[in-house]
Protein backbone atom coordinates (compact mmCIF):
# COMPACT_ATOMS: atom_id res chain seq x y z
CA UNK A 1 0.00 0.00 0.00
CA UNK A 2 1.13 3.63 -0.23
CA UNK A 3 0.13 6.89 1.82
CA UNK A 4 -1.22 8.77 -1.03
CA UNK A 5 -3.09 7.95 -4.06
CA UNK A 6 -2.55 4.63 -6.56
CA UNK A 7 -3.06 7.34 -9.28
CA UNK A 8 -0.54 9.44 -8.78
CA UNK A 9 2.03 6.14 -7.76
CA UNK A 10 1.69 4.50 -10.49
CA UNK A 11 2.71 7.94 -12.52
CA UNK A 12 5.57 8.39 -10.20
CA UNK A 13 6.65 5.26 -11.21
CA UNK A 14 6.23 5.14 -15.08
CA UNK A 15 9.16 7.85 -14.69
CA UNK A 16 11.79 5.12 -13.34
CA UNK A 17 14.04 4.20 -16.37
CA UNK A 18 13.50 7.35 -18.10
CA UNK A 19 15.44 10.60 -18.15
CA UNK A 20 14.97 13.36 -15.43
CA UNK A 21 13.12 15.31 -18.18
CA UNK A 22 10.29 13.57 -17.52
CA UNK A 23 9.52 14.48 -13.79
CA UNK A 24 6.57 16.60 -13.16
CA UNK A 25 6.77 19.76 -11.45
CA UNK A 26 7.20 20.27 -8.59
CA UNK A 27 9.19 17.37 -7.49
CA UNK A 28 11.17 16.39 -4.59
CA UNK A 29 14.19 14.96 -6.19
CA UNK A 30 17.12 13.25 -4.62
CA UNK A 31 20.61 13.17 -6.57
CA UNK A 32 21.44 9.79 -5.66
CA UNK A 33 25.06 9.70 -6.43
CA UNK A 34 25.99 12.61 -4.03
CA UNK A 35 23.79 10.74 -1.48
CA UNK A 36 25.81 7.74 -1.80
CA UNK A 37 29.04 9.56 -0.94
CA UNK A 38 27.26 11.75 1.51
CA UNK A 39 26.79 8.05 3.04
CA UNK A 40 29.77 6.66 2.92
CA UNK A 41 31.78 9.87 4.40
CA UNK A 42 30.07 9.74 7.78
CA UNK A 43 30.02 5.51 7.74
CA UNK A 44 33.78 5.80 7.30
CA UNK A 45 34.01 8.69 9.97
CA UNK A 46 32.52 7.23 12.26
CA UNK A 47 33.93 4.18 12.18
CA UNK A 48 37.60 5.75 12.20
CA UNK A 49 36.67 6.97 15.23
CA UNK A 50 35.16 3.96 16.70
CA UNK A 51 31.63 5.83 17.47
CA UNK A 52 28.44 4.44 16.35
CA UNK A 53 26.38 5.62 14.13
CA UNK A 54 22.51 6.32 14.69
CA UNK A 55 21.42 8.54 11.85
CA UNK A 56 18.14 10.95 12.48
CA UNK A 57 15.77 9.36 10.57
CA UNK A 58 13.15 12.35 11.40
CA UNK A 59 15.02 13.42 8.08
CA UNK A 60 14.21 11.69 5.39
CA UNK A 61 11.39 9.47 7.02
CA UNK A 62 11.56 6.71 4.61
CA UNK A 63 11.82 3.05 6.06
CA UNK A 64 13.78 2.28 2.23
CA UNK A 65 16.74 5.14 3.14
CA UNK A 66 17.08 4.18 6.80
CA UNK A 67 18.10 0.55 6.12
CA UNK A 68 20.30 1.97 3.67
CA UNK A 69 22.02 3.41 6.58
CA UNK A 70 22.07 0.58 8.51
CA UNK A 71 23.21 -1.45 5.46
CA UNK A 72 26.23 0.67 5.89
CA UNK A 73 27.16 0.60 9.05
CA UNK A 74 24.48 2.51 11.45
CA UNK A 75 23.01 0.63 14.65
CA UNK A 76 19.77 1.83 14.03
CA UNK A 77 18.02 5.19 13.68
CA UNK A 78 16.37 8.20 15.74
CA UNK A 79 12.91 9.72 15.30
CA UNK A 80 11.40 11.81 17.49
CA UNK A 81 7.76 11.20 16.94
CA UNK A 82 5.98 7.51 18.20
CA UNK A 83 3.90 7.53 15.07
CA UNK A 84 7.36 8.22 13.10
CA UNK A 85 8.77 4.78 15.05
CA UNK A 86 5.84 2.95 13.71
CA UNK A 87 5.86 3.65 10.34
CA UNK A 88 9.42 2.90 10.18
CA UNK A 89 9.04 -0.56 11.98
CA UNK A 90 5.90 -1.22 9.39
CA UNK A 91 9.02 -0.56 6.57
CA UNK A 92 11.44 -3.28 8.45
CA UNK A 93 13.56 -1.25 10.22
CA UNK A 94 14.57 -3.26 13.49
CA UNK A 95 16.19 -0.57 15.52
CA UNK A 96 14.80 2.58 16.42
CA UNK A 97 15.09 5.21 19.43
CA UNK A 98 12.26 7.74 19.95
CA UNK A 99 14.65 10.84 20.75
CA UNK A 100 12.28 12.27 22.51
CA UNK A 101 9.44 12.81 25.54
CA UNK A 102 6.31 10.81 25.01
CA UNK A 103 3.73 11.50 27.93
CA UNK A 104 0.33 11.04 26.37
CA UNK A 105 -0.64 7.31 27.20
CA UNK A 106 -2.34 6.82 23.72
CA UNK A 107 0.86 7.27 22.00
CA UNK A 108 2.60 5.28 24.54
CA UNK A 109 -0.20 2.06 24.15
CA UNK A 110 0.60 2.30 20.66
CA UNK A 111 4.73 2.07 21.14
CA UNK A 112 3.47 -0.51 24.10
CA UNK A 113 2.13 -2.79 22.00
CA UNK A 114 4.80 -2.61 19.30
CA UNK A 115 7.46 -3.22 21.80
CA UNK A 116 5.04 -6.55 22.91
CA UNK A 117 5.81 -7.67 19.02
CA UNK A 118 9.38 -8.22 19.57
CA UNK A 119 9.82 -7.26 15.78
CA UNK A 120 11.75 -3.96 16.54
CA UNK A 121 14.01 -2.87 19.18
CA UNK A 122 12.96 0.35 20.39
CA UNK A 123 13.94 2.87 22.68
CA UNK A 124 12.85 6.57 23.91
CA UNK A 125 14.07 9.45 26.02
CA UNK A 126 12.49 10.66 29.59
CA UNK A 127 12.95 13.52 31.48
CA UNK A 128 10.60 12.96 34.13
CA UNK A 129 9.50 10.85 36.99
CA UNK A 130 5.49 11.18 35.05
CA UNK A 131 6.95 10.18 31.58
CA UNK A 132 8.51 7.05 33.68
CA UNK A 133 5.22 6.02 35.69
CA UNK A 134 3.15 7.07 31.96
CA UNK A 135 5.91 4.26 30.16
CA UNK A 136 5.15 2.06 32.63
CA UNK A 137 1.87 1.81 32.66
CA UNK A 138 1.75 1.54 29.50
CA UNK A 139 3.91 -1.27 29.05
CA UNK A 140 1.89 -3.23 32.03
CA UNK A 141 -1.39 -2.31 30.60
CA UNK A 142 -0.17 -4.24 27.24
CA UNK A 143 1.32 -7.60 28.99
CA UNK A 144 5.02 -6.40 28.13
CA UNK A 145 6.48 -8.88 30.89
CA UNK A 146 9.79 -9.81 29.68
CA UNK A 147 12.63 -8.19 30.74
CA UNK A 148 14.40 -5.06 29.23
CA UNK A 149 12.23 -4.98 26.53
CA UNK A 150 12.57 -1.28 25.88
CA UNK A 151 15.90 1.09 25.96
CA UNK A 152 15.28 4.23 28.08
CA UNK A 153 17.66 6.90 27.93
CA UNK A 154 17.46 9.66 30.43
CA UNK A 155 17.93 13.24 28.38
CA UNK A 156 20.06 15.89 30.39
CA UNK A 157 20.08 19.46 29.35
CA UNK A 158 23.09 19.73 28.04
CA UNK A 159 22.52 24.06 27.58
CA UNK A 160 19.57 24.17 25.11
CA UNK A 161 17.08 24.95 27.36
CA UNK A 162 14.17 22.64 25.92
CA UNK A 163 13.77 19.04 26.81
CA UNK A 164 15.83 17.05 29.77
CA UNK A 165 16.61 16.88 33.49
CA UNK A 166 19.42 19.53 34.88
CA UNK A 167 22.57 18.01 34.91
CA UNK A 168 23.55 16.20 37.86
CA UNK A 169 21.88 14.79 40.65
CA UNK A 170 18.37 15.07 38.84
CA UNK A 171 19.40 11.87 36.74
CA UNK A 172 19.79 10.15 39.41
CA UNK A 173 16.31 9.99 40.44
CA UNK A 174 15.53 8.89 37.16
CA UNK A 175 17.88 5.89 37.23
CA UNK A 176 16.98 5.31 40.43
CA UNK A 177 13.30 5.20 39.13
CA UNK A 178 14.15 2.93 36.42
CA UNK A 179 16.15 -0.06 37.97
CA UNK A 180 13.00 -0.75 39.96
CA UNK A 181 11.28 -1.87 36.51
CA UNK A 182 12.15 -4.83 35.11
CA UNK A 183 10.77 -3.89 31.58
CA UNK A 184 13.03 -1.22 31.11
CA UNK A 185 16.75 -1.19 30.48
CA UNK A 186 18.55 2.28 31.58
CA UNK A 187 20.74 2.62 27.93
CA UNK A 188 22.28 5.60 29.10
CA UNK A 189 22.34 9.77 28.80
CA UNK A 190 20.65 11.83 25.63
CA UNK A 191 22.78 14.58 25.65
CA UNK A 192 21.76 16.40 22.00
CA UNK A 193 22.06 20.55 21.58
CA UNK A 194 20.37 21.23 18.85
CA UNK A 195 20.82 25.11 18.61
CA UNK A 196 24.35 24.60 18.72
CA UNK A 197 23.96 23.01 15.12
CA UNK A 198 23.82 25.78 13.41
CA UNK A 199 25.80 28.25 14.78
CA UNK A 200 28.16 29.37 12.00
CA UNK A 201 31.69 29.61 13.64
CA UNK A 202 33.37 26.44 14.22
CA UNK A 203 34.77 28.28 17.39
CA UNK A 204 31.04 28.88 18.87
CA UNK A 205 30.31 25.38 17.79
CA UNK A 206 33.35 24.08 19.82
CA UNK A 207 32.47 25.83 22.74
CA UNK A 208 28.99 25.46 22.86
CA UNK A 209 29.64 21.67 22.53
CA UNK A 210 32.77 22.03 25.56
CA UNK A 211 30.14 23.47 27.69
CA UNK A 212 27.58 20.41 27.00
CA UNK A 213 30.02 17.86 27.43
CA UNK A 214 30.70 19.41 31.57
CA UNK A 215 27.42 18.72 31.52
CA UNK A 216 27.26 15.66 30.67
CA UNK A 217 30.40 14.71 33.04
CA UNK A 218 28.77 16.19 35.61
CA UNK A 219 26.02 13.88 35.77
CA UNK A 220 28.80 10.69 34.80
CA UNK A 221 30.09 11.96 38.05
CA UNK A 222 26.59 11.68 39.61
CA UNK A 223 25.64 8.73 38.30
CA UNK A 224 28.35 7.12 39.42
CA UNK A 225 29.02 8.56 43.19
CA UNK A 226 25.53 6.32 43.19
CA UNK A 227 27.22 3.21 41.63
CA UNK A 228 25.11 4.19 38.51
CA UNK A 229 26.57 2.89 35.70
CA UNK A 230 25.90 4.65 32.56
CA UNK A 231 26.02 2.32 28.97
CA UNK A 232 25.91 4.68 26.77
CA UNK A 233 25.92 8.97 26.18
CA UNK A 234 24.15 9.41 22.86
CA UNK A 235 23.90 13.01 20.63
CA UNK A 236 25.85 15.13 18.08
CA UNK A 237 24.07 16.19 14.72
CA UNK A 238 25.35 17.41 11.50
CA UNK A 239 26.57 20.78 12.41
CA UNK A 240 28.80 19.50 15.54
CA UNK A 241 29.21 16.00 15.20
CA UNK A 242 33.15 16.37 15.15
CA UNK A 243 33.13 18.35 18.32
CA UNK A 244 31.26 15.48 20.13
CA UNK A 245 33.80 12.85 18.57
CA UNK A 246 36.71 14.29 19.59
CA UNK A 247 35.60 15.02 23.33
CA UNK A 248 35.59 10.99 24.82
CA UNK A 249 32.08 11.68 26.26
CA UNK A 250 29.76 10.53 23.57
CA UNK A 251 29.52 6.54 22.18
CA UNK A 252 26.93 7.51 19.80
CA UNK A 253 26.49 9.99 16.83
CA UNK A 254 22.85 10.84 15.77
CA UNK A 255 23.49 13.22 12.73
CA UNK A 256 20.97 13.40 9.94
CA UNK A 257 21.22 16.10 7.93
CA UNK A 258 24.56 14.79 6.29
CA UNK A 259 22.61 12.67 3.92
CA UNK A 260 21.03 15.35 1.84
CA UNK A 261 22.31 18.51 3.65
CA UNK A 262 20.36 21.83 2.92
CA UNK A 263 20.73 25.81 2.39
CA UNK A 264 21.18 26.25 5.77
CA UNK A 265 24.00 23.71 7.21
CA UNK A 266 25.56 25.02 3.80
CA UNK A 267 25.78 28.59 5.72
CA UNK A 268 27.97 26.58 8.47
CA UNK A 269 31.39 27.52 8.30
CA UNK A 270 33.56 24.25 7.39
CA UNK A 271 35.28 23.27 10.48
CA UNK A 272 38.70 21.86 10.09
CA UNK A 273 39.42 17.76 8.74
CA UNK A 274 35.58 17.20 9.37
CA UNK A 275 33.95 15.50 6.29
CA UNK A 276 32.65 17.23 3.52
CA UNK A 277 28.75 16.93 2.56
CA UNK A 278 26.97 17.60 -0.93
CA UNK A 279 23.89 18.82 -1.47
CA UNK A 280 21.75 15.73 -2.24
CA UNK A 281 18.14 17.04 -2.05
CA UNK A 282 17.08 19.25 -4.62
CA UNK A 283 13.20 20.52 -5.84
CA UNK A 284 12.85 20.58 -9.57
CA UNK A 285 10.62 23.50 -10.63
CA UNK A 286 9.89 24.75 -14.09
CA UNK A 287 9.33 28.43 -15.17
CA UNK A 288 5.86 29.63 -15.63
CA UNK A 289 5.90 33.22 -16.35
CA UNK A 290 8.34 35.93 -17.45
CA UNK A 291 8.15 39.30 -16.75
CA UNK A 292 10.81 42.21 -17.43
CA UNK A 293 13.18 41.54 -14.98
CA UNK A 294 12.01 38.43 -13.43
CA UNK A 295 10.41 35.29 -14.08
CA UNK A 296 8.33 33.25 -12.11
CA UNK A 297 8.97 29.11 -11.27
CA UNK A 298 5.81 26.74 -9.56
CA UNK A 299 7.27 25.52 -6.64
CA UNK A 300 6.43 27.65 -4.01
CA UNK A 301 5.44 27.37 0.33
CA UNK A 302 3.84 24.02 -0.73
CA UNK A 303 6.85 22.51 -1.99
CA UNK A 304 9.58 23.71 0.52
CA UNK A 305 10.16 24.91 3.92
CA UNK A 306 10.73 28.62 4.78
CA UNK A 307 11.21 27.86 8.87
CA UNK A 308 15.57 28.16 7.96
CA UNK A 309 15.14 30.58 4.75
CA UNK A 310 14.25 30.45 1.49
CA UNK A 311 15.90 28.19 -0.98
CA UNK A 312 19.12 28.74 -3.18
CA UNK A 313 19.32 28.43 -6.86
CA UNK A 314 21.30 25.31 -7.72
CA UNK A 315 21.19 25.57 -11.73
CA UNK A 316 20.96 27.93 -13.18
CA UNK A 317 23.65 29.54 -11.79
CA UNK A 318 23.24 33.27 -11.11
CA UNK A 319 19.83 33.66 -9.83
CA UNK A 320 18.17 34.27 -6.96
CA UNK A 321 15.01 33.38 -4.96
CA UNK A 322 12.51 35.75 -3.76
CA UNK A 323 9.25 34.69 -1.88
CA UNK A 324 6.42 34.01 -4.39
CA UNK A 325 3.42 32.57 -2.29
CA UNK A 326 2.15 29.01 -1.56
CA UNK A 327 2.69 28.33 -5.04
CA UNK A 328 5.56 30.60 -6.64
CA UNK A 329 8.95 31.68 -6.44
CA UNK A 330 10.29 34.77 -7.75
CA UNK A 331 13.34 34.81 -9.87
CA UNK A 332 15.80 37.40 -10.26
CA UNK A 333 19.26 37.63 -11.81
CA UNK A 334 22.42 38.63 -9.38
CA UNK A 335 24.14 39.76 -12.47
CA UNK A 336 22.92 41.87 -15.09
CA UNK A 337 19.68 40.45 -15.86
CA UNK A 338 20.54 38.37 -19.33
CA UNK A 339 20.58 34.98 -17.63
CA UNK A 340 16.94 34.60 -16.91
CA UNK A 341 15.27 31.28 -17.29
CA UNK A 342 12.95 30.87 -20.29
CA UNK A 343 9.75 29.52 -20.45
CA UNK A 344 9.32 26.17 -19.35
CA UNK A 345 12.81 25.88 -18.47
CA UNK A 346 14.20 23.96 -15.18
CA UNK A 347 15.17 25.44 -11.92
CA UNK A 348 16.77 23.72 -9.51
CA UNK A 349 16.22 24.64 -5.63
CA UNK A 350 18.12 23.58 -2.39
CA UNK A 351 15.68 23.94 0.14
CA UNK A 352 16.69 25.73 3.53
CA UNK A 353 15.74 23.08 5.50
CA UNK A 354 15.05 19.61 4.20
CA UNK A 355 13.47 17.94 7.36
CA UNK A 356 10.27 20.03 7.24
CA UNK A 357 10.64 20.25 3.18
CA UNK A 358 10.57 16.01 3.22
CA UNK A 359 7.38 16.10 4.98
CA UNK A 360 5.37 18.10 2.84
CA UNK A 361 6.31 15.57 -0.01
CA UNK A 362 4.38 11.79 -0.38
CA UNK A 363 7.89 10.57 -2.52
CA UNK A 364 11.60 11.13 -3.59
CA UNK A 365 12.51 10.43 -6.79
CA UNK A 366 15.83 8.75 -6.71
CA UNK A 367 18.07 10.15 -9.81
CA UNK A 368 21.06 8.43 -11.07
CA UNK A 369 23.82 10.46 -13.48
CA UNK A 370 23.33 14.28 -12.42
CA UNK A 371 20.51 16.51 -12.37
CA UNK A 372 20.93 17.74 -16.22
CA UNK A 373 21.19 14.36 -17.67
CA UNK A 374 20.12 11.58 -14.74
CA UNK A 375 17.93 8.84 -15.22
CA UNK A 376 15.53 8.16 -12.53
CA UNK A 377 16.41 4.94 -10.55
CA UNK A 378 13.49 4.86 -8.32
CA UNK A 379 10.94 6.37 -5.97
CA UNK A 380 10.85 6.25 -2.51
CA UNK A 381 8.18 6.30 -0.51
CA UNK A 382 8.15 9.22 2.44
CA UNK A 383 6.61 6.52 5.01
CA UNK A 384 6.08 9.06 8.07
CA UNK A 385 4.98 11.41 6.20
CA UNK A 386 2.92 13.83 8.67
CA UNK A 387 3.49 11.31 11.72
CA UNK A 388 3.54 14.02 14.15
CA UNK A 389 1.84 12.09 16.94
Amino acid sequence: MTPFSSERWHRAEAWVGHGVAMVDTPALVIDLDAMDRNLARMADFAHTRGMRLRPHAKMHKSAELALLQMAHGAVGVCVQKTDEALALARGGVSDIYISNEVIAPAKLQRLAEAVRAHRTRFAIAVDSVQGLEALAAALAHAGVVQPDAIDVFIEVDVGQGRCGVPPGDAAVVLAQRLAGQPAMRFAGLQAYHGSAQHLRAPGERAQTIQGAAEAVKHTLQALSAQGIEVPLVTGAGTGTFLNEASLGVWGELQCGSYLFMDADYASNQATLDAPVFEHALFVKSQVISRGAAHAVCDAGHKSHAIDSGLPTVAFPEGLSFANGGDEHGVLRSTGNGTNLPAFGETVWLVPGHCDPTVNLHDFMVGVRGGLAAGVVERIVRVDARGAVG
